[in-house]
C-alpha cells in the first residue's frame, strides 16, 4: 500500500513512521509511505497555506488552491483515495480501517486552523474522517492514527495473523483478558481454565469474558456485533448487566 500525507507540519511524522511495526512494514516494502509539505504547493513568495474566512469570525481558514494543487499533482502518479482528516468528519472505526486496508492508495489531507475551504471537501476528498469528538491542534496525529490502524491490517504485516481476530473490535466485541507469567503475582492468581490445557475450555471462556467485558464497558457495541443465540444466552444469564439489544 502507498500512503500519501499533505501537511503544513511534515517534521511531525519523521518519529512515529520509523518505529515499530510502520517501520518494518515499510522495510520490508509493505508500505510506501511519503510526506509532502503543503508549502510546497503554493505560490506566494510568503508560501501561504491559510487565509482569513469570508464574512468575518475567528481563526483562518486553509486555503483549496495549495490543496487542490498538491492532490492533482500526487494524482498523475496513480489514482488513490483522498481523504481529509477533519473533527466533522465520520467516526474512524474499526471496520473503516478494513475497508481501508484494501485500497492500494491513501491521500490524507491534514486540516488546520478553522478547518478545510468547502471546495475542498466539496470537489476534492472522497470522504473525511474524525477519530474522535473533540478538536485537536490539526489533522497530523489523526492522520498518524489512521495509518497505524490501516497498514497493521495489510498481509504480512503482523507476525501472527491470528491476532487480528482475536483484537477488540474485530468481531464487534472487546476483547477478552489477557494473563502471562508467573501464574501468581502478588496473591493475584491467572485464572484455572487457562493453565488446563483445555483448549475447548479455553474459547468458551475467553468468548464469555468478551461477552461480559463488552456489556459492562461498551454496551452500545452489542447492537452490531454478530452474537450466536449461544451468546445470548449466557448474556440473559447475568442478571446485574442488561439483555444485550436485537440486532
Amino acid at each position: 500500500m502507498r500512503v500519501d500525507v499533505v501537511t503544513t507540519f511534515p517534521g511531525m511524522f519523521s518519529g512515529p513512521m520509523d518505529e515499530s511495526m510502520l517501520k518494518r512494514a515499510r522495510e520490508r516494502g509493505l508500505l510506501d509511505f511519503r510526506v509532502h509539505d503543503l508549502r510546497d504547493y503554493t505560490t506566494d513568495r510568503h508560501r501561504s497555506t491559510d487565509d482569513a474566512p469570508y464574512g468575518g469570525g475567528a481563526g483562518m481558514v486553509m486555503r483549496p488552491e495549495p490543496l487542490f494543487a498538491a492532490v492533482e499533482s500526487l494524482r498523475q502518479e496513480g489514482p488513490g483515495r483522498v481523504i481529509a482528516m477533519t473533527p466533522q468528519g465520520q467516526l474512524f472505526d474499526q471496520r473503516t480501517a478494513t475497508r481501508l486496508a484494501r485500497e492500494p492508495r491513501l491521500i490524507l489531507l491534514c486540516g488546520h486552523y478553522e478547518g478545510f475551504d468547502e471546495r475542498v471537501l466539496e470537489h476534492l476528498v472522497d470522504e473525511e474522517l474524525s477519530i474522535g469528538d473533540y478538536v485537536l491542534t490539526g489533522g497530523e496525529l489523526p492522520a498518524m492514527v489512521v495509518v497505524d490502524a490501516v497498514v497493521r491490517l495489510l498481509p504480512g504485516v503482523l507476525g501472527s495473523e491470528d491476532s487480528l481476530h482475536e483484537e477488540s473490535h474485530s468481531s464487534g466485541l472487546l476483547e477478552y483478558p489477557h494473563y502471562t507469567r508467573p501464574p501468581e503475582f502478588r496473591g493475584w492468581a491467572v485464572p484455572g481454565i487457562l493453565l488446563s490445557g483445555n483448549h475447548g475450555a479455553i474459547a468458551r471462556w475467553r468468548r464469555e469474558q468478551s461477552l461480559l467485558r463488552t456489556l459492562r464497558r461498551r454496551p452500545d457495541l452489542l447492537a452490531k456485533a454478530d452474537l450466536t443465540p449461544e451468546d445470548r444466552r449466557f448474556l440473559e444469564t447475568h442478571a446485574d448487566v442488561p439483555s444485550p439489544p436485537e440486532r
